[in-house]
Parts: structure tokens; C-alpha cells; sequence
């Protein structure tokens, strides 16, 4: 299975499907980047984290405004959301003997995610855990090299996370690692998930600003101007 891959603002992204995903993430490893209109647009001015975003491994549609974008250059791909990529690697992972690694969230809550999934798959192998709340990335990276995990779950936050990830990706050439966000704070149960009908309509992040109003800032005016960024590209083809 060869990756195919589309261009939206400048931006390669697989054509995967899900399942497609998941075993391309666990055979070949390295970086995989779930990419939405907010990443595009803070890549677009800041050259490094654009440059991680191309020497990924896997780049996924996480946004549905990236698969609105993808659909309006006729390409008529499914948005794969992150937490349930990290979820099903996790399982897959586990289920095959693998070991893990989780980093990120508030102090406490990786620590609840971990117990929530262990219920979930109780051999799952956790070889290190830290949270988010680090000033200095170098021990923690030294000390995730020295773990050797098979997957590296990290949720810092974009673009702190895809940051830590190139980091680390090099001294881990064996490894899966993927940028999560807020996927810890779901699994500990703190952060409740969008119901299933938003999750369907790929509008998790409605409800999500609706239920954390501060959010509205951050998603708009990104998102409609990503729209008709991707329009503009569309008309001049």
C-alpha cells in the first residue's frame, strides 16, 4: 500500500481511509500530523512548523474544514479524527504486545487517562508518563528515548506537540508518534467528548465552543477564511 496524496494550501495529505491509517501508522512509524484549517494557517507564517507538517509521515484530515477544503478541490476524502486515530492505535498496539508512551495534559489527568484506558485494555503497556507541565523538553525527551516505546501519544497542543514530536522522532526510528490536543483530557473523563451526532457531522468543534465560548476566537476567523482561501485556489486551477 503506497500513499496517495492530495495538496491543499501547499500541504500534501493522505487519502487513507481509517483503517487504511491505522495499519499504514503501525508498519511504517514516524510522525503523524492530524492537520485542520487552524495548523494550515499558523504554518502558513511560521516556516518551521511548515516544514514538520511536510516531513510527516502521515498527514491526516482531522478538521472537517480541511475535508470541506479537500472536497471543494474534488477530492472527495473523509476527515479522520485524531482521537479516534489515537484510540485505535492504542488498541492495536496493545493487542499486538507493544508499549506506549504517554505526554501531555494537566498534572494528574494522563494519569486518570492511563487508569481509563486500562480498564478498557488491561494489557496495556505503559512504559512512561508525564504530563504537559515542563519548561525544559531535553530530560523528558532523554527519558522517552530510554523507555523506547513502540507509540508516543503526545498532547500539548498544536504546535508545542508536532514541535516535540520532530524532536524525538529521530532518536525513535522504530516509533509511532502522534499529536493528540485535548484527546487525555476526554479519556480521564474530564472533558466530556461531543455527542455522537455532532461526531458523525464533523462538528465536534461547535460543540465544543459552544460549551467553552473562549474557543470562538480561536476558530473564527480562521476557519470561514480558510474556506474561501481554499476557493480561491479552486477557481485559479
Amino acid at each position: 500500500m503506497d500513499r496517495v496524496l492530495v495538496k491543499i494550501q501547499g500541504f500534501d495529505v493522505d487519502s487513507f481511509t481509517f483503517e487504511q491509517a491505522v495499519d499504514w501508522a503501525y508498519t511504517h512509524h514516524g510522525q503523524i500530523v492530524t492537520i485542520n484549517p487552524e495548523m494550515i494557517s499558523a504554518a502558513h507564517s511560521n516556516p518551521e512548523f511548515s516544514k514538520i507538517i511536510k516531513n510527516a509521515e502521515l498527514v491526516v484530515a482531522d478538521g472537517i474544514g480541511v475535508e470541506i477544503g479537500l472536497k471543494i478541490l474534488g477530492h472527495n476524502i473523509k476527515r479522520i479524527a485524531g482521537i479516534d486515530l489515537g484510540k485505535a492505535l492504542i488498541e492495536k498496539y496493545t493487542n499486538n504486545g507493544k508499549s506506549v508512551a504517554m505526554i501531555g495534559a494537566k498534572p494528574g489527568v494522563v494519569d486518570y487517562a492511563i487508569s481509563n484506558l486500562l480498564k478498557e485494555y488491561p494489557t496495556l503497556n505503559v512504559v512512561y508518563s508525564h504530563d504537559g507541565y515542563f519548561n525544559e523538553d531535553t530530560e523528558i525527551l532523554d527519558s522517552v528515548v530510554s523507555a523506547n516505546p513502540d507509540l508516543v501519544l503526545v498532547a500539548l497542543g498544536s504546535p508545542k506537540q508536532e514541535f516535540f514530536i520532530n524532536d524525538l522522532k529521530n532518536k525513535l526510528p522504530n516509533t509511532t508518534l502522534i499529536g493528540l490536543g485535548g484527546s487525555f483530557d476526554v479519556w480521564a473523563g474530564v472533558v466530556e467528548r461531543a455527542p455522537k451526532i455532532y461526531q458523525k457531522l464533523g462538528l465536534e468543534w461547535l460543540y465544543r465552543t459552544i460549551k467553552e465560548p473562549q474557543r470562538f476566537k480561536r476558530i473564527f476567523p480562521t476557519l470561514p477564511l480558510f474556506v474561501l482561501k481554499v476557493l480561491k485556489e479552486r477557481l485559479s486551477k
